[in-house]
Order: structure tokens, then C-alpha cells, then sequence
């Protein structure tokens, strides 16, 4: 692909208007959704190299979720635990994440963001199969009903997905930026944030929901700033121009401050809720963000058939029923313990202090 040479305004609309008229396959000649032939795979192989990368990265991170649990785990089993970021299987787990992360990242610049973000139900299910094979936690009917449901809903997001190839370049994400689409959307998400920011911090308002739904709609602007840096700079490799452009810069610093704020509410909510509540919704919430950014800024579903869309969103249901039934009630369940539970041992000291202990609610007797 040549250099793109500097342009005048007029000029670099018109340019990305004949990349866009290139990126796009919907209504060409054999080109469609919803099959799994060897035609699909031909015209697909980019996209499922970013799906491969979804998938993998979800999966190294619930290894890594795992493998914190276990450090918490086995630090609680000590006489005097030491703080968890002083252990190196802990700093393990968070290294694992960071690869998985990783993976997440750059699956972006191959597929599209309606594709991508609902494999994030990978990890949820993936995290559910590890903890019951290695942690010896109790495998229940509704864990093996959700991780059906969840394959499920992930074989059909990946066949009827938006079937576009879309390469994303600077001048493309500018021409994205300034449409009249994403600038009506991000007045409109600016004003709700602020509405729910308002009752947050001045009424102290801090229902699950308020502070979810502030996550989700600072991961509209992460997705859509992630899949533009990853899009940037897999294009970098046939046009070294890409990482000069001020736009790069701009959602490179969009993406790192979504980021960083994603996680102050979700800390939030998860130190004023159960775990088992704040994952589906966060889950369910962040997906719903991503799609209709995907739909938005990228224009993912331009041209797609309307059984398509149909089928595509019960991908997406019933993934989100399996999170929730392999996330229900989970914490209520306790590890099959591989030491001896003084909780158990009546008339003792010690078994009276780690009885009092698990029945306020201590998932681990600790013995000090």
C-alpha cells in the first residue's frame, strides 16, 4: 500500500471515503454471514485470528484470576499470612493477566468490536471450568447449563458476527470522529454520565446499577480508542506514516483515561456488592456498551441481513444467561479445603474462634 502523503481537508475526506468504499464487503459478490463453509473461513481468516486471540487472551486471564485465588488461598492458611503483593504467585497471576489483556488488545485490530467484546463470557466460564479442575470447587447443574449456554451463544456470535474487512487506518478514524453519528452519540453519553455523576457524588446515589452503568459507558469510549490504537498500529506495518498522526495520540490518551476511571467504579462496586452480582451485570452492561459503539463508530452492521442481527443478538443472550447462571450463588459455595477445618472440631478454643469466624461470612478460616 503506498504512503499516505499529507492532504488538505477536502482531499483526505475524499481519501477515506475510497478506503472506506474498500474496507467494507457487505453486498459483494459471495460475500454474507452465517456459514461455516470453507468459503467463510477463506474470507474470514483475519477475523478469526482475532478471535483465536480473544479467546486465548480470556483464557490466560482466568488462569491468572485462578492462580490469585489460590495465592489468597494458601496465604490464608498460614499462621501469620503476609500481605498478598508480597507473594510471587500472586505477581504470577497479575503478569498472566497483563499477557491476557495483551491478547484482548491486539484481537481488536483484526476483527471487529461486535465480535470481540462478547467473548469476554470466555473468561467467566473458562475461570468456572479451572477453579472446579484445580481448586477442587463444587461443580453445580447451573455451571454446566450456563458453560453450555455460553459455548453456545459464542458459536453463534462468531458465525453471525458483521462479515466486513475493515482496515483500520488514521485517516479512516478521523473520518470516523467528526461524523455526525458519533458526535450525537458522544453528546448524548456525555450527558448521562454527568446525570449519573451528579447523583453519585452529590446525592449519594450508589446503587449497583448507577455505578455499572458509569463503567460501561466509559468502556463504549475504551472499546472504541482500543480498536482504533490496535487498528493504527497493525496498519503501521505496511505504512509507517499510521503512528505519526495526531489522531493516534488522541485515542491512545482516550483509551488509557477510560481505563484508569473504568476501574474506579467498578472497585466501587465491587467493595459495596457481591462479586456474584456486579460480574453479570458488568458483564452483560459492557457488552451492550461495545456493540452499540462497534454499530456507531465503525458502522459494523451496515448492510447486514435482518436474520443476521436476529440471530447475532441471541449469540449475545444467551451468553449473558450463561454468565449469570455459572456466576449465581458462587461465592456461597466454599473450597473443598485439602487441611483439616478446626471449624469442624467441636468444645475447642480454636474450633469455637473458626466457627465465629465462617459464620460472618469469611469465605477462609484464618488461625492467627
Amino acid at each position: 500500500m503506498a504512503t499516505l502523503a499529507p492532504a488538505g481537508p477536502g482531499e483526505a475526506a475524499s481519501a477515506a471515503l475510497d478506503e472506506l468504499s474498500l474496507n467494507f464487503t457487505y453486498g459483494a459478490s459471495g460475500a454474507g454471514n452465517g456459514s461455516l463453509s470453507g468459503a467463510w473461513y477463506r474470507r474470514n481468516q483475519i477475523h478469526l485470528f482475532g478471535v483465536l486471540l480473544a479467546i486465548l487472551g480470556n483464557l490466560v486471564i482466568s488462569i491468572s484470576l485462578n492462580i490469585q485465588k489460590y495465592s489468597h488461598l494458601q496465604l490464608a492458611q498460614q499462621e501469620h499470612p503476609r500481605p498478598y503483593f508480597k507473594s510471587v504467585l500472586w505477581w504470577g497471576g497479575v503478569l498472566l493477566m497483563a499477557v491476557g489483556e495483551t491478547g484482548n488488545f491486539a484481537a481488536y485490530g483484526f476483527a471487529p468490536v461486535t465480535l470481540i467484546a462478547p467473548l469476554g463470557c470466555v473468561s467467566v466460564t473458562g475461570s468456572a471450568i479451572i477453579s472446579v479442575m484445580f481448586l477442587k470447587d463444587n461443580l453445580r447443574a447451573s455451571d454446566l447449563l450456563g458453560m453450555t449456554l455460553a459455548f453456545a451463544g459464542t458459536y453463534l456470535l462468531v458465525n453471525f458476527a458483521p462479515n466486513i474487512t475493515q482496515a483500520i487506518s488514521a485517516r479512516t478514524v478521523q473520518y470516523y470522529f467528526v461524523g455526525w453519528q458519533f458526535l450525537i452519540y458522544v453528546i448524548l453519553e456525555i450527558l448521562i454520565f454527568c446525570i449519573l455523576l451528579y447523583f453519585y457524588k452529590r446525592k449519594g446515589m450508589k446503587h449497583m446499577v448507577i455505578l455499572l452503568t458509569l463503567v460501561a459507558l466509559l468502556a463504549s469510549l475504551t472499546v472504541i480508542s482500543v480498536k482504533a490504537v490496535s487498528g493504527m498500529i497493525t496498519f503501521s506495518m505496511t505504512d509507517k506514516m499510521q503512528l505519526t498522526y495526531p489522531i493516534f495520540y488522541i485515542m491512545f490518551i482516550i483509551m488509557i483515561a477510560s481505563c484508569v476511571f473504568q476501574v474506579k467504579f467498578l472497585n466501587q462496586a465491587t467493595k459495596l456488592y457481591n462479586t456474584t452480582r456486579v460480574v453479570p451485570v458488568n458483564h452483560i452492561f459492557f457488552t451492550i456498551s461495545a456493540i452499540i459503539a462497534g454499530i456507531i463508530f465503525y458502522q459494523e452492521f451496515l448492510g447486514a441481513a435482518f436474520l443476521t442481527v436476529f440471530v447475532y443478538l441471541f449469540g449475545c443472550f444467551l451468553s449473558f444467561l450463561g454468565v449469570f447462571l455459572v456466576t449465581r450463588n458462587r461465592e456461597k459455595e466454599h473450597l473443598q479445603q485439602s487441611y483439616i477445618d478446626f471449624g469442624n472440631i467441636p468444645d475447642t478454643t480454636l474450633g469455637r474462634k473458626a466457627w465465629r469466624e465462617t459464620n460472618v461470612g469469611q469465605n477462609t478460616t484464618r488461625f492467627k
